[in-house]
């Protein structure tokens, strides 16, 4: 049976930070504006301020719809959903207001330094809590952890490399003067401009973070991204794609086997009925 808190009760703060993803809805006033429900797969991303506060590093994507359904006037809205996928079975749900923090902003860069933020790190979402649901999760399969996919933070990486690259072979300074600095037309911030700006319903998503004076400068590699990571991140999906070619053979290989014995027994069933035929016919003729 759910239960309802006004708060995270703080049995259950442990847990939250120890589950691998999240997932964040968020929608748009308007009756006919699309709801979004997003992934949040980083471990580290998610930080718990305290029983009613909760604040995540939103990376960088194909879209950005939470960050534009937060900021349309009379919304902020947003509800993240945790569910146990081994162990004992839980969902437990995160009811608030949302509000974002852009790259490039004092209050961002108090959360997310240099040396934090981590590649393609491009807000700050911070949820006040008013509400907290447990539901028991008997639905939801058992899953084994495996790894987080480092694909995201390098490919972020990449457009950061190329961003810094043209600052740095323009010499510009003008960063100093609050100035934009130059960026790389495939970098982050043009990835950002092309991507990031409005909601499919066409609400302002990003503002400040395209156009900032900031240079995003992420921390080193952590083991949760680069290539050490990404060779291991390989290797485990490969291990997996060999365990379930391993499992599949031998369901076929059981299959096989037991289509020989049902042939069999439905051959000796059609003989069975042919005897039994013969056997009336011949019984008839008698008669």
């Amino acid at each position: 049976m759910g239960k309802f808190y006004e708060s995270i009760p703080p049995n259950l703060i442990k847990w939250i930070e120890a589950q691998q993803m999240f997932w964040v809805a968020t929608a748009p006033l308007s009756g006919d504006g699309h709801v979004n429900v997003s992934p949040k797969g980083l471990r580290g991303s998610l930080h718990v301020v305290d029983e009613n506060q909760v604040w995540y590093e939103d990376m960088t994507g194909s879209g950005s719809e939470a960050a534009a359904h937060l900021r349309e006037p009379g919304n902020g809205r947003i509800t993240l959903m945790f569910s146990a996928f081994d162990s004992t079975p839980r969902i437990l749900r995160l009811f608030g207001q949302g509000t974002v923090h852009e790259f490039g902003t004092p209050e961002y860069e108090e959360r997310l330094p240099q040396g934090v933020r981590r590649p393609g790190s491009r807000s700050a979402i911070v949820v006040d809590i008013h509400k907290v649901g447990t539901s028991c999760g008997f639905g939801v399969p058992l899953y084994n952890f495996i790894a987080h996919r480092p694909m995201l933070l390098d490919f972020a990486a990449m457009l950061e490399s190329r961003d810094r690259e043209v600052e740095t072979a323009s010499g510009d300074t003008s960063a100093d003067a609050g100035s934009p600095p130059p960026t790389s037309d495939k970098g982050l911030k043009a990835y950002w401009r092309k991507e990031n700006m409005k909601s499919i319903d066409g609400l302002p998503a990003l503002t400040s973070a395209p156009v900032s004076s900031v240079t995003p400068i992420h921390a080193p590699p952590d083991g949760s991204w680069g290539k050490k990571d990404k060779d291991k991140s390989m290797a485990a999906s490969t291990s997996v794609k060999q365990e379930q070619v391993a499992v599949k053979s031998a369901g076929i290989a059981g299959s096989g086997l037991n289509n020989q014995e049902v042939m069999r027994l439905v051959l000796a069933f059609s003989m069975g009925l042919a005897v039994a035929a013969v056997y009336v016919q011949l019984a008839g003729v008698v008669c």
